[in-house]
């Protein structure tokens, strides 16, 4: 069996970059998972010594904090300078964008539309820059603006993870609505590439795997997307997870991979594809 990777996979710019951040500052904790990805973060405690908090209380028992990819809210971070806490933020440009233009926009008396997760540690960031929270709305698709109240100026932007064409669905349904709509495309290029490989790859192969954590959204999104092509098609976060009838009768098995998975457990799962598949 051929094992193909897709044209474009793995760590994003965002990512390498809080990599680098986090260890350059060992003795350090993260502010949040630093990236969706529990091995990569298990092995940033091992040979780093970087550990991780998940609320706020436990971060202000520390003298130096990394802000994740993904950001906190703008409260939390604000208190923790307060506090003196050393910041290192490793939140992604990508993400910093859209706070920023929500910021600026509700600012000026728009409405703020987020396209995300209301879940997701990135929207619930991006959502607390806003100056008016009774104005910013968060939606799935072109069905939850149904009722909102949005008034006459409204500023959009998107997760950066999230499917373009469900994004320009949602901007179309506001252009009718609306007399003013700023709209922002705060979509990653990363997830573009990867998004458009993956699909490319799934036309072609006869089962997909799709590497990445189980709380990624780029990933899922991905595994959705190969998933539109491929009925066979699995997301796993690491090898232990294969299962050899997965490729019984298989001739092109193609690798898909979240912008949050380092290239050594890419390896790892193609080592053990082609020990099971011999």
């Amino acid at each position: 069996m051929k094992i193909e990777l897709a044209k474009s996979y793995g760590f994003c710019y965002g990512v390498k970059r809080a990599i680098d951040i986090a260890q350059k500052h060992p003795n350090s904790v993260t502010f949040g998972p630093l990236i969706h990805n529990k091995d990569e973060i298990n092995r940033l405690k091992e040979q780093h010594n970087v550990g991780l908090v998940e609320n706020l209380e436990d971060a202000r028992k520390y003298d130096t904090v990394i802000i994740r990819t993904h950001g906190i809210t703008k409260e939390r971070l604000k208190t923790l300078k307060k506090e003196g806490k050393k910041i290192i933020n490793a939140t992604c440009p990508y993400v910093t964008t859209p706070q920023q233009i929500v910021e600026k926009m509700s600012k000026k008396g728009y409405t703020i539309v987020i396209f995300g997760d209301k879940n997701h540690p990135e929207i619930q960031g991006v959502a607390s820059y806003s100056y008016d929270q009774d104005r910013t709305h968060i939606v799935l698709s072109k069905e939850d603006l149904i009722g909102l109240p949005l008034g006459t100026k409204v500023a959009i932007v998107a997760q950066t993870t999230r499917k373009p064409e469900i994004y320009q669905e949602i901007v179309a349904s506001l252009t009718v609505r609306v007399a003013e709509l700023r709209v922002f495309n705060t979509i990653c290029n990363a997830t573009f590439e990867n998004q458009e490989a993956a699909a490319q790859l799934a036309q072609k192969a006869d089962v997909m795997i799709v590497i990445g954590g189980k709380n990624s959204s780029n990933t899922k999104q991905l595994h959705s997307i190969c998933k539109n092509f491929l009925k066979d098609s699995y997301h796993i976060e690491n090898e232990d997870e294969l299962q050899k009838q997965w490729f019984n009768n298989k001739k092109l098995c193609g690798i898909a991979a979240g912008a949050s998975t380092p290239d050594w457990i890419i390896d790892n799962i193609i080592k053990k594809i082609e020990e099971i598949s011999n």
